[in-house]
């Protein structure tokens, strides 16, 4: 199996280098044949490297340790779900699993793209399988996740125990799917650019792989957050991390991307910056890539691999940035700029929201590569933590905020500011309501607390007035509005469910920074600790024993009687130990509780935070997925352009006429 799964992978590769090659050239020529080799190619591709992550993750499921691979991040006794998603919690596997979503996006356009042009079509999916072509070309060389070892080992040497975890099951995945999926951007932008054209059609069939990709990466970041907040033990959810960066970074371009392509499907304006956007979206996915792949960083989640790896992603990062940016600059002067529009207007306020967007990207860029820049032009070695991202991020994205509720209720082309100030004048008074209770009800941190849940306020307030806006609420009696309002087209739902989930997670991050607690004791058995209000105490240790890790225990009691866990586990075969933190949710709230060391006299050095509303920060992460896939469901964004057998038969009508 292991064999066929490394053969599966050349082919793949062979097609890949066919199809990025065949219909490129079927294009130039205008030959139908040729161009329509790319769809067969693309979805056979997909299909080979399918085989071939099957192939591996069949070995990790039978302990294969044959297997360089699995021999270095499994073990036989690893319950099975650790087993399977340890396929890809090596280099390895995890890059066998980025080339499988790639290909997967591929086939998913060749499937889909009925209503394409057949040379936008052919141009795109050559695009799709050259950047296929070159990671297949990076895996075989020097990252082979089918790699032999003679002889076999007995036992192999276990996964990370930091990474045995659930979220290891849902965190990649999601996060590849959000990074690839704009490789499809990317290949649109390419193709346009190749083929000296760009209109609204154009924008329209971008939209949905941008939201689409948009959706998963921004699961993928709350995913990835939960998951470093309730296993890392260190009750943070967010640390400015370099590979945390690289995640988000393309998230603010996407989220530029994603609303400068509505700009240009509505108005035709903005298409060359759109292109640009498109470009640099994906190419900070690759960046990403490199960061985490090169060894150049120093972070809980980074491989630390052969630099030789990380030249060869440097030479492929160099490559697609590099050409599609020279393939920009020779081609967008060819371009028509696009419509004109008023500054104040929802194009207007679209801008804004671009160059907040755009700005705050280059802050995190530049506060990410810029010590790696001093370390290798000085050779000293600095860093660039919280303080710089707090000062230099958050007043970007406070302004940002404010006026986001206003562009849904500008007109196109010319706006009305006063008249969009009164529609929201309610939601304005709420949120201010709200912060003088903040203010009134709350001592410590409250002029902060205030301001910051005041202005989630206005963010919830303004995605519901937007809705009942356009609904006719309350101008039109209560069963008009409500028709009206369920009459609603679906992007607009998904604009307010996702406008309304920025509010969520605004003020679950406020309400933590402002009203949290932390407390730190060394407590015996029957001893109790002041958490939130709340009394805590503790009930002793007992041992443990689990498939491949001992562990220490230690129950807690809350005043209601309910119970919290939190233990030190050690993983004998890796020698390493690690926290798993005990975490009771109370409605939005949670209590965090972190064992420490032992002390000679027996205690054991207990800490403990109060979060308040602190899971609102992921459930708002929840409710901007779910307005995505509501925006995606609205059929006018599966709507690009007439099928091909539609248009045919009206140019027949034409003819007949």
């Amino acid at each position: 199996m292991i064999e066929i799964g490394h053969f599966a992978l050349v082919l793949a590769f062979a097609l890949a280098l066919v199809q990025s090659v065949v219909p490129l050239v079927g294009a130039r020529r205008n030959d139908v044949r040729m161009m329509g080799v790319a769809a067969p190619a693309a979805i056979t591709g997909f299909a080979l490297t399918a085989l071939a992550f099957v192939a591996l993750l069949s070995a990790f499921a039978q302990s294969d340790f044959s297997v360089v691979n699995v021999w270095e991040n499994s073990h036989s006794l690893k319950p099975m779900l650790f087993k399977i998603t340890g396929a890809w919690g090596s280099h390895e596997g995890s890059m066998l699993l980025w080339v499988l979503i790639l290909t997967f996006f591929g086939a998913l356009v060749a499937a889909f793209g009925g209503n394409l042009p057949d040379t936008l079509k052919a141009n795109v999916l050559a695009v799709q399988g050259f950047i296929g072509a070159t990671f297949f070309l990076f895996i075989l060389t020097t990252s082979n996740p089918f790699a032999r070892i003679d002889p076999a080992p007995i036992e192999g040497r276990d996964l990370n125990p930091i990474l045995q975890d659930i979220g290891l099951a849902v965190h990649p995945p999601m996060l590849y799917l959000g990074y690839v999926g704009f490789s499809v951007c990317f290949s649109f932008a390419v193709a346009a650019l190749i083929e000296g054209r760009i209109d609204a059609a154009w924008a329209r069939w971008v939209r949905p792989w941008t939201l689409a990709a948009w959706m998963f990466l921004t699961g993928g970041i709350a995913m990835g957050s939960y998951w470093a907040y309730y296993e890392l033990g260190w009750g943070g959810f967010w640390f400015w991390d370099p590979v945390e960066n690289a995640s988000f970074m393309p998230w603010l371009a996407g989220t530029a991307l994603l609303h400068s392509a509505v700009v240009m499907e509505k108005r035709s304006a903005l298409k060359i910056w759109t292109l640009l956007l498109a470009i640099l979206t994906f190419s900070l996915s690759l960046l990403g890539t490199f960061l985490v792949r090169s060894g150049v960083l120093t972070s809980v989640h980074a491989f630390a691999t052969d630099p030789s790896r990380g030249v060869f992603i440097l030479g492929i990062l160099t490559l697609f940035i590099g050409g599609s940016l020279l393939l920009f600059a020779l081609r967008a002067h060819s371009l028509t700029a696009g419509g004109l529009f008023h500054p104040i207007s929802r194009e207007g306020a679209l801008v804004l929201n671009n160059l907040f967007l755009t700005t705050a990207a280059a802050t995190v860029l530049i506060g990410t590569l810029y010590p790696l820049l001093m370390e290798a032009i000085a050779g000293s070695k600095i860093s660039v933590g919280a303080p710089f991202f707090d000062m230099t991020f958050i007043p970007l994205v406070i302004p940002l905020l404010f006026a986001v509720p206003f562009g849904p209720l500008l007109a196109w082309k010319r706006g009305d500011l006063y008249g969009a100030a009164q529609r929201l004048a309610f939601a304005f008074g709420g949120a201010l309501v709200v912060a003088l209770l903040v203010l009134m009800m709350r001592e410590r941190g409250s002029a902060f607390a205030a301001a910051g849940i005041g202005l989630a306020a206005w963010m919830m307030l303004g995605a519901l007035t937007d809705l009942f806006v356009k609904a006719g609420i309350p101008r039109v009696s209560a069963s008009t509005g409500l028709r009206r309002l369920t009459g609603l087209p679906r992007s607009m739902f998904g604009t307010a469910l996702a406008h309304f989930g920025i509010g969520m997670t605004v003020l679950g991050i406020v309400s933590v920074a402002a009203f949290g607690t932390e407390s730190i004791a060394t407590m015996k058995k029957g001893d109790t600790l002041d958490v939130g209000g709340r009394h805590l105490r503790f009930d002793g240790l007992r041992p443990q024993t689990g498939p491949n890790f001992t562990a220490q225990t230690g129950t807690f009691v809350l005043d209601d009687g309910s119970t919290v866990e939190s233990s030190k586990r050690f993983y004998p075969v890796r020698q390493m130990p690690t926290t798993e933190a005990g975490i009771k949710t109370l409605i939005f709230s949670q209590i965090y509780v972190q064992l420490g060391d032992e002390t000679p006299d027996g205690g054991i050095v207990v800490h403990a935070w109060w979060k308040p509303l602190v899971t609102l920060i992921w459930l708002g992460g929840l409710v901007m997925m779910a307005g995505a896939a509501v925006s995606l469901s609205d059929r006018r964004l599966r709507v690009g352009a007439p099928s091909a057998r539609r248009a045919r038969s009206a140019a027949t009508g034409s003819a007949g006429a």
